[in-house]
């Protein structure tokens, strides 16, 4: 979460800045259909107050995933798939919440951190992510079909390349 420039630190014992609200985190354990081990750090928004914005963010479609899969099979190009590591952690949220550091944190005991990226637990995390990827992907020249805005493309010389959000 430190390398990600999740929080930032006001200190121990430094008061959470105004207009903040303050809120639980916990760790969230899984092991994997492989084997793997995986740990989460949560923020606990839903102790925060309902968002006035939209918390929406997208999903494609079954539907658009077998039209993709049909017009690549069709005009026979390759279908990549992929997964994007710790992807709120990629955007900002736009919610003022802070916490204060348990016991768990080593070293960081009593600190006071703002969360600044889009963790899971936050309301508007998903939606703060779904921005990031739009503002990358139309960067790229890619836009979103009409029929499934969660399907992206981009005119590539004789076809279209497209990518699922």
């Amino acid at each position: 979460m430190f390398e990600y420039s999740t929080f930032n630190d006001h200190g121990k014992g430094a008061p959470v800045p105004e207009g903040h609200k303050v809120i639980p985190v916990h760790m969230v354990y899984d092991v994997k259909h492989d084997g793997r081990h995986k740990a989460r750090l949560v923020a606990g928004g839903h102790r925060t107050d309902t968002p006035i914005d939209s918390v929406y963010s997208g999903v494609v479609s079954l539907t658009g995933i077998r039209v993709v899969t049909f017009l690549a099979e069709l005009n026979d190009l390759e279908l990549w798939g992929t997964d994007i590591g710790n992807v709120y952690l990629e955007s900002y949220t736009k919610e003022k919440v802070a916490f204060i550091a348990g016991p768990e944190f080593g070293e960081f005991n009593g600190h006071t951190f703002v969360i600044i990226k889009a963790m899971y637990g936050l309301r508007s995390s998903g939606a703060r992510w779904h921005d990031r990827l739009y503002d990358s992907l139309t960067g790229m020249g890619f836009t979103p079909c009409k029929s499934d805005p969660d399907i992206w493309m981009r005119a590539c010389e004789d076809h279209y390349e497209d990518r699922k959000s």
